[in-house]
């Protein structure tokens, strides 16, 4: 473990709830949130939330038009069924905002937190309520107008991470290193699983249960009756959520090693591929390439043989996850020239974005 390196990155994020609500300006000094559809990039980037062209690469909307020195942007923005893109500030002020995504024009937007705590984790939208995890260890739950729906739920423990849901249940996790599992009137079904590490990251659905990486340095499969087991193993900490394809589970530590998990045998498919520096991102599987980006801000691509197909030298750290749009891989690099590009299956750069001032 680089515990130098593991101990700045740590505290950066950390700084930027806690700090920036004890200032008077927030830190805009931390890594994006990053969301797409057929059109558009949703890039939440400090200040700003911004759309970008997927085919250009050109800057569509901003929101705030101005910046507001109390707002700070970077959960991975959410897009509705019904047409919305949510989106929550971790600075000074707490506002929950709905936006128009072809105009960026304010829906609402909702203080439901008095104050107490920041959006750094995105919602879940499921059957028409917005469940919405806070760093002050309530799950809030809203309607898609804007309006809470239920009393909000004390789990304990900062939430930084997406709930996910199979349909029926949800899952969530926490940094005081437990998962939780509630139906979706928003009642908890058993005692929260004790994970044995802070828990950063979105639980993956499986078929018949989930997936949870942690710092306690192992990927943990739980049922929904509460019954969970270790099913592997690392030399350090799992920040990024496990990737499920098939019969294959995919996670990577911040060591730097990818792994392949044969779910049917429990044995690992290849020896663990180690690029160039800590793996903070979820891995992104398309068609059959695997993608990797690493805080030394390094894009490859593997095959499912673990071989790497190409890498890219992309600039800054690379903390986000990259997303699919179309035929094209979008990466968002913090402390780099631009804050997104975009690549295609062959590594081939097509554009990238810097925000004018």
């Amino acid at each position: 473990m680089n515990t130098k390196r593991l101990t700045l990155f740590i505290l950066l994020a950390l700084g930027v709830i806690f700090l920036s609500a004890c200032s008077g300006q927030p830190l805009a000094n931390n890594w994006p949130g990053l969301a797409t559809d057929t059109e558009h990039a949703y890039l939440a980037a400090g200040n700003f939330v911004y759309a970008v062209d997927v085919n250009s690469g050109k800057e569509v909307w901003r929101y705030p038009p101005e910046a507001d020195n109390k707002l700070l942007f970077y959960a991975n923005p959410v897009l509705t069924a019904d047409g919305q893109l949510l989106i929550g500030s971790t600075g000074t002020e707490h506002p929950f905002i709905s936006l128009d995504p072809a105009t960026g024009k304010e829906n609402w937007a909702e203080n439901f937190t008095k104050s107490k705590g920041g959006w750094v984790a995105s919602p879940l939208v499921l059957n028409e309520k917005i469940y919405a995890p806070n760093a002050d260890g309530f799950l809030y739950i809203i309607d898609l107008n804007g309006k809470e729906a239920a009393a909000p739920i004390q789990l304990g423990g900062a939430l930084w991470s997406a709930p996910s849901t199979d349909g029926t249940l949800l899952y969530v996790t926490s940094l005081d290193h437990h998962l939780h599992v509630i139906d979706s009137s928003g009642n908890e079904l058993n005692e929260p699983v004790d994970l044995g590490g802070a828990a950063p990251s979105t639980a993956t659905i499986g078929s018949d249960g989930v997936y949870v990486g942690s710092f306690a340095s192992t990927v943990e499969f739980i049922k929904s009756n509460g019954s969970h087991e270790a099913i592997a193993t690392t030399e350090n900490w799992i920040w990024g959520s496990p990737l499920l394809d098939g019969e294959t589970l995919y996670y990577a530590d911040l060591d730097g090693k990818v792994f392949s998990l044969d779910l049917a045998t429990g044995r690992q498919n290849w020896d663990a591929v180690q690029p160039d520096g800590p793996i903070v991102a979820s891995l992104l599987a398309v068609g059959d390439q695997i993608y990797v980006a690493t805080e030394d801000g390094t894009l490859l691509a593997l095959d499912r043989d673990g071989e790497i197909v190409w890498e890219k030298t992309v600039g800054g750290k690379i903390y986000t996850t990259p997303v699919i749009s179309g035929e094209l891989i979008l990466v968002a690099p913090y402390q780099a020239e631009f804050v997104l590009a975009a690549y295609d299956a062959a590594g081939k750069q097509s554009w990238t974005f810097a925000p004018e001032k």
